[in-house]
């Protein structure tokens, strides 16, 4: 049985202050969470895409992305097969730091949205990513006045 840890306080801010879908999975085993999140949207245009396998449609987009939280003792990734990794430490992380990264994720998700709009409108557009600005991330992260802090659970 798992005890209250920085999962479920993750979950809690982003059921409130992510709009998106999004799904939450726990890799016991390396020590990991990943964060990922759904980006629709319609393309009136019926403009033929091709998606990272390699697959052509011009269906309505879905577009998946996602963050990891890791511990950097334990866990073993790939850091290109996400849009941002977050390590966390032998105290976890506090409700105040998963907070500002729910809201952080929403407004990165919102420019993304965007963006997946702009890049649907232009013919001349190749390629389509969210962005994840790590600099502003981490500026936001330093005015932080962090108090409780949620260790990764046990289980």
């Amino acid at each position: 049985m798992a005890k209250f840890g920085f999962l479920d306080v993750l979950e809690e801010v982003l059921e409130k202050g992510f709009t998106y879908d999004f799904e939450m999975n726990w890799d016991k085993r390396n020590f990991a969470v990943e964060v990922s999140f759904l980006l629709e949207a319609e393309n009136s245009s019926g403009a033929l895409l091709t998606d990272a396998e390699g697959a052509e449609s011009a269906e309505n987009i879905v577009y998946e992305d996602a963050v990891l939280f890791y511990n950097p003792a334990k866990s073993r990734f790939d850091e290109n097969d996400y849009l941002a990794t977050i390590p966390y430490g032998e105290k976890g992380l506090s409700r105040e730091f998963l907070a500002y990264f729910a809201q952080f994720l929403q407004e990165s998700a919102d420019q993304g949205l965007d963006d997946l709009m702009d890049f649907l409108a232009d013919e001349a557009a190749e390629e389509f990513s969210v962005n994840w600005d790590k600099e502003a991330f981490e500026n936001g992260i330093a005015d932080l006045s962090e108090t409780d802090f949620y260790k990764y659970p046990r289980y």
